[in-house]
């Protein structure tokens, strides 16, 4: 889960967890009453505790390029990540030379 999925998650249960008792209390208790803030805060709090267990996140893939040759024409010679996608780290060293409309020597996020 990302870290700001977790976060979210926590916020929210951390105050389900409080404004149950609270609403419960101000508004005079009954026995349906109870039973539901009983199922909301265990919900809660289960899904606090599922948060907080979570792994953390990979880092994903690391992509590295070492002496690329030579890009002509629209070719690539590198890391291609079109739109940016891809979660671990990128890295070229040595890149060619690019010749060309839309060569690239080295990473490509365009489109």
């Amino acid at each position: 889960m990302a870290r700001l999925g977790k976060i979210s998650v926590i916020v929210a249960a951390g105050l389900v967890v409080v404004s149950t008792p609270l609403i419960w209390l101000l508004d005079g208790p009954g026995a349906g009453q109870l039973a539901g803030a009983s199922v909301q805060a265990a919900v809660a709090v289960a899904a606090l505790v599922w948060a907080v267990l979570q792994p953390p996140p990979l880092a994903g893939p690391t992509d590295t390029v070492s002496g690329s040759g030579t890009a002509r024409g629209g070719a690539v010679t590198g890391i291609r990540r079109p739109g940016g996608r891809g979660r671990g780290s990128a890295s070229v060293e040595r890149s060619g030379d690019a010749h060309g409309p839309n060569a690239v020597s080295g990473i490509d996020y365009s489109g």
